[in-house]
This record gives C-alpha cells, sequence and structure tokens, in this order.
C-alpha cells in the first residue's frame, strides 16, 4: 500500500469549517464537529446579516514534515461565514458547545408572504 503524501504546513493556511444547516418551523439550526477546539478559541460574531464563525485547532505536539506518513487532519485557524436567511432573526441567536459539536439556533421570524403587485 502507498503511504499518502504530506500536505505542506498548515501554519500560513486558514482551513474552511464544514456546516449542516437545517431549519424546523421556529428556528434554523447550524451544527459544526469542532473536534479538538476549545469554546475559548472560537468566535462567533454577526455583521450586516453575515454570521461568521472562526476559530483555532492546536497541535499540541511538534512533528518534522518528513516524519508524517499521513496528514489529514486540519490544525491552525479556520472560518467559514454564511448569509443568513431573511426570516433568520440576528439579535436572538444562541450557541451551545457539547461533545465536539458546535450548535447554533437562530430563531425564524414570521414566513414571509408573497405579495402580488399591480402594475399600474
Amino acid at each position: 500500500m502507498a503511504k499518502s503524501q504530506p500536505i505542506g504546513n498548515y501554519d500560513d493556511q486558514e482551513g474552511e469549517l464544514a456546516l449542516d444547516i437545517y431549519q424546523t418551523d421556529d428556528e434554523i439550526v447550524i451544527l459544526s464537529p469542532v473536534a479538538g477546539v476549545s469554546e475559548d478559541d472560537l468566535n462567533i460574531s454577526v455583521t450586516d446579516e453575515v454570521l461568521t464563525i472562526k476559530g483555532k485547532r492546536h497541535l499540541e505536539i511538534k512533528v518534522d514534515e518528513k516524519d508524517y506518513l499521513t496528514k489529514e487532519c486540519f490544525w491552525g485557524d479556520f472560518s467559514r461565514s454564511i448569509v443568513l436567511p431573511a426570516s433568520a432573526d440576528a439579535s436572538k441567536i444562541a450557541a451551545s458547545f457539547k461533545n465536539g459539536i458546535l450548535k447554533i439556533t437562530i430563531p425564524r421570524t414570521e414566513k414571509l408572504q408573497t405579495k402580488v403587485i399591480r402594475i399600474k
């Protein structure tokens, strides 16, 4: 079996955080696996209806690049930004962190009803 090649140093790269996003009748839910990240290394912000999650995963040991047989895990800074849907109430966002999963809940405002506009 051929061994995987190291893919380089992460110090100068920023990873993109994986997200699952779904909606219920009452809220929009964002889930993200952030194993190996402490709550203190996570930052969640909203600016102009854009939700941004930033963080850092620390590698506690130092390994020389030549010693890697496989290097698939991402260590270092990561972030992800998403535009919130119009039905999201950004003023009431809540976040929780359990077993390496970040969960962000955003209440939904009343659904917009379609309005027909007549041309005069």
